[in-house]
């Protein structure tokens, strides 16, 4: 099922369910003739539709708005901070083409900061699917909980089945492995089972936990991945402050936890724009490129550790 598919199904079976958009219809074209005055469009005008929402939601209404990632978290962030997140209102943020899903876009359209942006607004639950039929799946449970919520929209076709119902903060784990554990979200889920796939062709076995969610994050999953493999891979389209590296270092912290990690991400730095395709292998992100860094990595780990022997 498409996702515009399950949100009219649960439009439907829900009256209270509001369709919101800042002329962002890509995901959602046909459902304006199907839901009525119920699908609002502002126009470019983000903080006007996050007012509106919570004007709504503080009325009964759970509205679903939508936008692109890069607009609807900065340009509207006082609005969602103040209006949503302090009132803590059921507002569901869809954020569309989000980290390397913006692919040709440039630097103004490249939601890479997203994830910090969100997770620092107390109450706000981010959910970050790797396919469609993921988000589909959780799509339910994203409108049924009482929190607000950012969700990094995405289109892409399955790259895995996903073998563990969906669960609102339970992360999946995609395959097991004892070497080397790659914990990620969205779009790089399948990247991961790719270079999962080629570092098992060395003779290593990988663990890849999909998160889905990073707020609430999986705790139990990230420190078992941390405790049960000789490096924990951190794997992301952001920058590296405020997402996932940021995520299990506080977490490390606060449960007094060390271990072998290594932080993959944008770093501090915007991508060329260009098709998905090129802009993984350009920013060293295809699947063989990260098990290429992987396997620098433990060998860089094993030189320190035999200099250190003699």
């Amino acid at each position: 099922m498409r996702y515009e598919e399950a949100l009219l199904a649960l439009c439907q079976g829900n009256p209270d369910l509001v369709v919101m958009t800042a002329e962002n219809r890509a995901a959602i074209r046909d459902l304006p003739r199907r839901i009525g005055g119920r699908f609002i469009d502002v126009g470019i005008c983000e903080q006007t539709m996050i007012g509106a929402a919570a004007g709504l939601a503080l009325r009964g209404r759970v509205p679903v708005v939508h936008a692109l990632a890069t607009f609807l978290v900065m340009r509207a962030f006082e609005f969602i901070r103040t209006d949503v997140g302090i009132a803590g209102l059921p507002v569901k943020l869809i954020g569309a083409v989000p980290g390397f899903l913006s692919e040709a876009n440039g630097p103004t359209h490249q939601a890479l900061e997203d994830v910090a942006l969100m997770r620092g607004v107390p109450g706000m639950q981010v959910f970050c699917p790797a396919d469609e039929a993921e988000l589909v799946a959780c799509l339910p449970q994203v409108i049924e909980s009482p929190a607000p919520c950012y969700v990094r929209f995405t289109a892409l076709p399955p790259r895995s089945a996903h073998p563990e119902p969906p669960a609102i903060g339970r992360a999946e784990v995609l395959s097991d492995g004892r070497d080397v554990a790659i914990l990620t979200y969205g779009m790089l889920v399948g990247e991961a089972l790719s270079a999962a796939a080629s570092l098992a062709a060395r003779g290593l076995s990988a663990r890849v936990v999909n998160l889905r969610w990073l707020k609430p994050i999986d705790e139990a999953a990230v420190l078992d991945a941390l405790a049960s493999t000789r490096l924990t891979v951190l794997l992301e389209d952001h920058f590296a402050t405020g997402g996932l590296a940021s995520i299990v270092a506080e977490l490390c912290l606060a449960r007094g936890v060390a271990a072998p990690v290594l932080p993959i991400s944008l770093g501090d730095r915007w991508f060329t724009p260009a098709l998905l395709a090129d802009v993984l292998a350009t920013q060293g992100f295809t699947g063989p490129q990260i098990a290429s860094r992987v396997l620098a990595e433990l060998d860089r780990r094993s030189s320190r550790a035999a200099s250190s022997a003699r």
